[in-house]
């Protein structure tokens, strides 16, 4: 298929999620009529998901890492491989629930960045899929980096689209173009974070990063003791990267002090 023929690339990275391919798979071919390739790189899985594809999805490029190399990277070997004029970053662990074309005509317009949808998790409860841009000060709890505004905050939509800081690399819709303008995901960071720093690079240059409350998806994320901790390591890359070298003191400050008060919860408990 020649690159002015694909409307579409879809980037799905995977690592030991051969359980959920199936599902996320098909969903793309309900929900994606548009001209299309799926890409899938895989991470070194060990639980058969290359043997998986290979069996039963022949259409869907795979790329087999030799080793784990984290989030960003993997999306970024996954979008040189494409052709798309368009770009989807999708988890491995999701299922699209709504026709996703016409947001290609939503993102089209040269001042829209990035777009992100409403996220479900496995019980069709409401996950914020965006937040706010992390100060120095605020880093001190990292639910200060949540939406304050009520619609978002609460779920309850009364408009078609919002405009945000940041929205999250499970399901991220953009241009081409504008991928190549900020050098795809930063890979410093390996797994959090990166969607953040993306989205801060893209309205550095102008760009509008927008969520749209129309359409869904369900993403199956779980509780993980880990992930704060993992982004808490993530946020100390992005204020070594955004902040003056007086914010980023501050913010490793507050972000060392939430580590202190974590491990000191969790001591006590």
């Amino acid at each position: 298929m020649k690159q002015e023929e694909t409307e579409l690339s879809i980037i799905i990275v995977n690592y030991n999620g051969k359980d959920y391919l199936k599902d996320c798979l098909g969903s793309i071919s309900k929900c994606c009529t548009v001209s299309h390739e799926v890409i899938l790189v895989d991470n070194a899985s060990s639980d058969g998901s290359q043997e998986y594809i290979k069996e039963n999805f022949p259409k869907v490029v795979l790329i087999e890492n030799t080793e784990n190399s984290g989030f960003a990277k993997a999306n970024n070997i996954g979008v040189e491989k494409s052709i798309g004029k368009n770009i989807l970053l999708l988890n491995n662990d999701t299922i699209l629930l709504d026709t996703i074309d016409p947001l290609l005509k939503e993102v089209a317009p040269n001042d829209i960045g990035a777009i992100t949808i409403k996220m479900l998790n496995g019980d069709k409860q409401f996950i914020a899929p965006y937040g706010k841009f992390p100060t120095p000060l605020n880093l001190i709890k990292l639910a200060n980096l949540n939406e304050k505004r009520e619609e978002l905050r609460t779920g309850n939509f009364t408009k078609e689209k919002y405009a945000v800081d940041w929205v999250t690399g499970s399901f991220l819709l953009l241009k081409r173009k504008d991928w190549d303008l900020v050098r795809g995901l930063d890979e410093d960071y390996f797994m959090y974070v990166e969607d953040v720093d993306f989205s801060k690079k893209l309205q550095k240059r102008g760009k509008k990063i927008l969520f749209y409350a129309n359409y869904s998806y369900i993403h199956f994320v779980g509780f993980n003791p880990k992930r704060e901790i993992k982004l808490i390591e993530g946020y100390k890359i992005y204020a070594r990267k955004h902040f003056s070298r007086l914010g980023n003191l501050m913010a490793q400050l507050m972000l060392s002090f939430n580590l202190f008060i974590k491990a000191y919860v969790k001591k006590t408990l």
